[in-house]
């Protein structure tokens, strides 16, 4: 009898109002995410904002899509008149921060595209960061001269 007793407080506990309203939210989240649609099997650039809540910094450490066969971080790098693409293998968010993917700066290269990815589509992108978190985010494709969101 004490079992089922110590049993029934602790499913008690667990399923309280307390207990759900403890649990934690998430520290970073992800917005305004678009992709650059491109000719034929071209890469796309994918670009969004990043924000952290958390009282830590927390690293993007990859992202994830089925629509396209890699995807990969990747910043540009300005050296004189010359412009270069860098892999990265993370970008750090620093905590009570943002950080936003551009043109021209910190994206997503997103290669080997499934099916055709057309100005309009909405594709489910995966961002991994390094606390475990996995949010999934709905990104825009919009048109090959797109600047912004």
């Amino acid at each position: 009898m004490k079992n089922l007793t110590r049993t029934f407080f602790f499913a008690v506990l667990l399923c309280s109002p307390a207990a759900v309203l403890a649990a934690p939210s998430a520290a970073v989240t992800v917005s305004d995410c678009w992709i650059r649609a491109l000719p034929e099997n071209l890469p796309s650039g994918g670009y969004f904002k990043m924000a952290n809540a958390g009282d830590r910094s927390v690293d993007l450490v990859g992202v994830e899509t089925s629509a396209f066969g890699m995807a990969m971080l990747h910043e540009t790098r300005n050296k004189g008149n010359v412009s270069t693409m860098v892999m990265v293998k993370k970008v750090t968010v620093p905590a009570h921060g943002t950080l936003r993917f551009a043109p021209g700066n910190y994206h997503v290269m997103l290669e080997k595209p499934k099916k055709t990815v057309k100005p309009g589509m909405t594709i489910p992108v995966t961002f991994v960061f390094s606390n475990g978190e996995k949010p999934t985010v709905e990104c825009k494709v919009k048109k090959p001269g797109a600047m912004s969101y």
